[in-house]
């Protein structure tokens, strides 16, 4: 079989809008690949692999009943090619294609991997836009620069006006361009019973696991004989229509609260359509436009908080830590401002701990591959960050637990956001969290073995040493920083005596990690 143009569609780059597919080529073969590199270049979640699979497969069976040219390639099929490029090559050849295409992949490694490839293949070469983000790749530039700090609100008020949404001419509807401080509400006990079913979908999965179990790929988290995610356009409609109808109501409210006592504890009023935005298959706009336009029908029942709330994760959010990625890499993953160096300790892998909040949110996204925002910053991230676990482990955890982990949207949020690694490259100042704000925004804290009250002793929440060492500790870095200057203030007013303390029991809890 001969092909004169050969077209490389990587797992997440499914969007059947793309305009590759406006038109049938009889001399095209596009190629979707299940490929050994990117299922073991970290340690993945084995959900994340299977959704990732089953969604490719999808994609390929639905571009072949569109009368597309697909060759559709298994693990079985590509495990004897070195990496992506050998499979590149040999396939040119086989097809005695003419040229080869490639949508710019959305990951630096994979980008420079196919730019170096480029230069070695026989045939011209192209890259094309993924047409998937609202700004512009050749853009990005113009908004993000290397190794400086880029206020995300400025950016998210550009885009609000540049794309006319929740405006009113040149002013932000309601008068406001935020309402967060609407949005930090935890749950009271009568709220947990309006908690909605999460809608989950029943796909197989039990070849994509066999075959990972085949080729010895090495997982974490629960294996499943199913995908609950989408894996298809379809399922992921149906999933933002679900959201619009039975969460959005509640998102802004309750985005940053946490639960227990709940069934539905691990989606809550959160959308999880994530991974269908990062695979592609659902357009942030018209996921966009579809919240914006349940809004506008829902007679105040939605009320602007809760949109805007929305919003602001995916037309500011999502669009402002792709660009902090591009700008800032390959460099990115190399900061390490707080000189972390600790290992993560081995509950992570086991959710085998004692601190009820860690136990939660790790456990949870050992069995579901997910979490929501608020667990990964402030839970899992703040320990992290004030355990000092080396940044280029928690990547490595969050890259491969979550299912809609991709390192353009993972490298920002665990080296800025959560370990302040870059130093204020996005955030002004560390997340940094004793137990006081795991107990305001959580019914974590009840049941716990620890006593969130208690800074001290045995019975002692390990976060509030932990987070006085952690000022201790990094005094000098932060002692320029006028958001950090209330801690920095109240750890100097504390008794000589209590600071002793304090060092003394967190240096035990460090050296201990593993059994807290």
């Amino acid at each position: 079989m001969k092909a004169k143009h050969l077209r490389l569609i990587l797992g997440d780059q499914l969007n059947v809008m793309h305009s590759w597919f406006e038109q049938v080529d009889s001399d095209v073969v596009y190629v979707i690949a299940e490929l050994y590199q990117e299922a073991n270049y970290t340690k993945h979640h084995s959900q994340k692999i299977t959704a990732f699979f089953a969604a490719m497969d999808n994609f390929a069976q639905t571009l072949e009943s569109k009368g597309h040219q697909v060759c559709y390639l298994t693990l079985d099929e590509t495990a004897k090619y070195q990496d992506l490029p050998a499979l590149i090559a040999t396939l040119v050849t086989t097809y005695a294609s003419e040229d080869f295409s490639y949508v710019r992949p959305d990951e630096y490694r994979l980008r420079a991997q196919l730019s170096e490839m480029s230069a070695q293949l026989a045939v011209p070469v192209y890259e094309v836009d993924s047409e998937h983000f609202l700004l512009p790749f050749d853009e990005l530039a113009d908004h993000f620069k290397a190794a400086t700090h880029v206020r995300m609100e400025n950016f998210y008020r550009f885009m609000r006006k540049r794309f006319a949404i929740l405006m009113n001419g040149a002013k932000p509807e309601g008068d406001a361009w935020n309402f967060d401080a609407n949005n930090r509400q935890s749950f009271k006990k009568t709220d947990l019973k309006f908690i909605p079913k999460p809608l989950v979908f029943d796909n197989p999965a039990s070849d994509y696991l066999q075959r990972i179990k085949h080729h010895k790929i090495d997982t974490i988290g629960r294996e499943s004989e199913h995908v609950a995610y989408p894996i298809n356009r379809q399922q992921s409609l149906e999933l933002l229509t679900f959201f619009c109808e039975h969460q959005l109501e509640n998102f802004g409210n309750f985005q940053d609260a946490m639960t227990v006592a709940s069934p539905y504890a691990w989606s809550l009023y959160h959308s999880r359509l994530s991974f269908s935005l990062n695979c592609k298959m659902l357009n942030p706009l018209e996921v966009i436009e579809t919240a914006l336009a349940a809004y506008q029908a829902s007679a105040g029942k939605i009320t602007l908080a809760q949109i805007e709330g929305f919003v602001r994760q995916i037309l500011g959010w999502r669009e402002y830590v792709r660009g902090m990625y591009w700008a800032n890499m390959p460099n990115y993953a190399e900061q390490n401002f707080l000189e972390a160096k600790r290992d993560l300790p081995a509950f992570f892998w086991n959710a085998n701990t004692k601190m009820q909040c860690l136990r939660s949110a790790i456990s949870q996204s050992l069995k579901h591959a997910y979490a929501h925002h608020i667990q990964r910053l402030m839970i899992t991230g703040n320990f992290a960050l004030l355990a000092g676990i080396a940044p280029s482990q928690v990547d490595d955890w969050y890259l491969g637990i979550y299912i809609d982990a991709i390192e353009w949207v993972e490298l920002p949020n665990t080296r800025s956001m959560a370990l302040f690694a870059d130093g204020g490259w996005i955030a002004t100042k560390p997340y940094a969290a004793s137990g006081n704000y795991v107990n305001k925004m959580s019914d974590y804290c009840k049941g716990c073995h620890y006593n969130v009250k208690e800074k001290v002793g045995a019975n002692a929440c390990p976060l509030n040493s932990l987070y006085w060492n952690f000022i201790d500790q990094n005094y000098d870095k932060f002692a320029g920083n006028h958001r950090m200057s209330f801690p920095i203030r109240n750890w100097d007013k504390m008794a000589p005596a209590k600071k002793i303390e304090i060092r003394e029991h967190a240096t035990q809890l460090l050296n201990n990690l593993d059994n807290l």
